[in-house]
């Protein structure tokens, strides 16, 4: 099986845990562990990259609660990233400032946004934390998961000023 897939199914499996009528966590969510986590992942971040990122955790009705935002000064290619954590299933993704703008890190270095060395430094921390990194070409496929999110035409339901076409990161990296 290729790692795509892997990633597609991973996202199936995560889609399907049980969980209260709201699409933010599962049951079971442990919001002071997932805030540890991503405490531990902006420190290990601030070594690496010699530069203090910043953890932001005021994510309100979204699917993810945390996200560690790296400031320009400290990236090789002096482009500011963030990575979102998502809710669930320990999924991680790592975004430059328009986060549709590169389809993975793969396209984010040929770009020049993303230095390897940096990747390399942020694959490492979310590896060792036990992140896992998803590309984000698969985030943005169309949302054909199990919940109430979308309609039968892949449309979303009723979400403030999120219309149109749900994908998986509407499901598990947005705001809801």
């Amino acid at each position: 099986m290729d790692e795509d897939q892997r990633i597609l199914d991973l996202l199936h499996a995560v889609d399907r845990l049980p969980g209260p009528d709201h699409l933010e966590f599962p049951d079971g969510y442990d919001y002071a562990r997932a805030r540890s986590r991503a405490a531990r992942l902006t420190g290990r971040l601030n070594t690496e990259l010699a530069r203090p990122c910043v953890i932001a955790d005021t994510a309100e009705d979204a699917s993810y609660s945390f996200m560690v935002r790296i400031p320009a000064a400290a990236t090789g290619a002096g482009v500011p990233l963030a990575v979102r954590l998502s809710n669930f299933g320990d999924l991680a993704v790592v975004t430059t400032p328009a986060p549709d703008s590169h389809d993975d890190l793969d396209h984010a270095v040929a770009d020049g946004a993303v230095s390897e060395t940096d990747r390399r430094r942020i694959e490492s921390a979310l590896s060792d934390l036990g992140y896992v990194l998803v590309p984000q070409r698969l985030l943005h496929s169309p949302y054909d998961g199990v919940t109430w999110l979308a309609d039968e035409t892949g449309t979303v339901i009723s979400y403030g000023a999120h219309r149109g076409r749900a994908t998986w990161w509407t499901r598990l990296f947005e705001h809801l």
